[in-house]
């Protein structure tokens, strides 16, 4: 597939670039330092800011699918706009925990533990999946990955699921960035989980 890479250049963005890329798929790699993108074959690294619509959808038309790695200071309406002025129907979306529900009717932001400091970007994803559900056109797909995503190890086992946050039996919910990536490609590759939400944890 031919795959437009949002927010390419950081910790999530550049690990699904790399797992893209080790499948064979044709990657444009788009971030507004694309000095910082990594270098694979079939990767191009392209300079773009996703917050002008039209100037976004100048760069991703003729792609098959796009995967945004970007932070929620762009709105779903924005990213909306721009897929569909480009006329690709495929999007992905790099998620939040927050609103996963680690009780019935309780989600992870609600949580007493929730850390105060997180919650104004938390529910920048909140209200951004909220925005996705209305949407009919576009295949997107939210993917929000466990409580805590760090740089460690490929491992390539993992447990999905879809509103509830996976834990361990430490209590922990948890995945690295590489296996992030695997979760995130197979959802591209399958599509399992179009136009709803899932998670990955170990």
């Amino acid at each position: 597939m031919k795959v437009a890479v949002l927010g390419a250049s950081g910790r999530a963005g550049s690990e699904i670039t790399k797992e893209l890329a080790s499948r064979g798929h044709q990657v444009q790699a788009i971030a507004r330092k694309p000095e910082a993108i990594p270098v694979f074959d079939g990767v191009t690294a392209v300079a773009g800011d996703a917050s002008s619509p039209s100037a976004l959808a100048e760069l991703i038309r003729g792609n098959d699918a796009v995967i945004s790695a970007l932070h929620f200071d762009v709105t779903a309406g924005q990213l909306l706009s721009a897929v569909k002025q480009a006329g690709v129907k495929r999007l992905l979306i790099t998620g939040g925990a927050a609103s996963l529900e680690v009780a019935p009717g309780v989600r992870l932001i609600d949580s007493p533990d929730f850390p105060a400091e997180w919650k104004e970007m938390a529910m920048g994803g909140i209200n951004f999946l909220e925005a996705l559900r209305g949407e009919k056109e576009v295949e997107w797909t939210f993917f929000s990955p466990a409580a805590f995503i760090f740089e460690g190890p490929r491992v390539g086992t993992f447990r999905t699921g879809t509103d509830q946050l996976i834990s361990d039996d430490a209590g922990d919910s948890k995945i690295s960035f590489a296996d992030f990536a695997i979760a995130m490609v197979d959802e591209l590759e399958q599509g399992k989980h179009i136009r709803s939400r899932f998670t990955a944890a170990y």
